[in-house]
């Protein structure tokens, strides 16, 4: 998500910023397209590449200083489209229509919790620390969704799906977005300084898997970071625990 300046829409607006932004909208509404017409697996990449985009506009207008209160707002609008709508279509269309009512209500809780996270997001940007964002991130709980779908190809599936573990992950997906539990941001500008040099190695494995096995790679990726937020909140719990205890006994 950008930072930004005051507008002065009368004087224009910023060019290339936007372009990268409205390329994550048509990503994203080319997967819903994608997804009535029953090709799920491309439904999937293009919700990937949507995040593509999504990683790139902000940097593209930090770089260029072009930075601007009209391209926040469009770039929460592409999220709402690329990470909440399009993926709850293509897991209802995939997966959860033969759930009936529950089905589709899974779909929406995944598209009105991904709002609720950004509106949330843009409302604390200025006041959480820029290394962590509090809830699962839409494009990360989106990601999680397109992967899902590709290793289910990946796997030798075809068609369609039933299954409950899918509607748990939804609902899981969901409620991890809107809570306060605490995820790594890959924002982090101490990320983009000297590393150890067991770092860049370890970097360029994970590419070299990434490539050889996308599919299940990814979700591999993805669901280590969805479970990252809790793990490391009962990590923290436990040690706030053990730190009263012991300042207790102390006493």
């Amino acid at each position: 998500m950008r930072s930004y300046k005051r507008d002065n829409l009368r004087k224009g607006v910023y060019l290339l910023p936007n372009l990268v932004t409205a390329g994550g909208i048509f990503a994203g509404f080319y997967a819903i397209i994608a997804t009535t017409d029953g090709n799920f697996a491309r439904a999937a990449w293009f919700i990937l590449l949507a995040g593509v985009f999504d990683g790139l506009d902000g940097k593209v207008a930090r770089l260029t200083g072009t930075t601007s209160k009209f391209g926040v707002e469009l770039d929460s609008l592409a999220d709402v489209i690329s990470f909440g709508v399009a993926p709850g279509v293509l897991m209802y269309t995939w997966a959860l229509q033969p759930f009936g009512k529950l089905g589709w209500l899974a779909a929406f809780l995944f598209v009105i919790c991904g709002a609720l996270r950004l509106a949330r997001f843009n409302v604390q940007v200025s006041t959480v620390e820029s290394k962590r964002f509090v809830g699962l991130p839409i494009p990360a709980a989106a990601g999680i969704v397109a992967t899902c779908v590709l290793l289910f190809y990946e796997l030798g599936g075809t068609g369609t799906i039933k299954k409950v573990s899918v509607v748990i992950l939804v609902f899981a997906l969901a409620f991890l977005m809107v809570s306060n539990i605490k995820y790594f941001s890959l924002k982090d500008p101490e990320l983009f300084k000297r590393q150890p040099f067991m770092m860049l190695v370890g970097a360029i494995m994970a590419m070299i898997l990434i490539v050889a096995k996308p599919e299940i790679m990814l979700f591999i990726i993805g669901m280590v970071y969805m479970i990252s937020g809790p793990i490391e909140a009962l990590y923290r719990r436990r040690k706030i625990k053990s730190q009263r205890a012991e300042s207790a006994s102390e006493s």
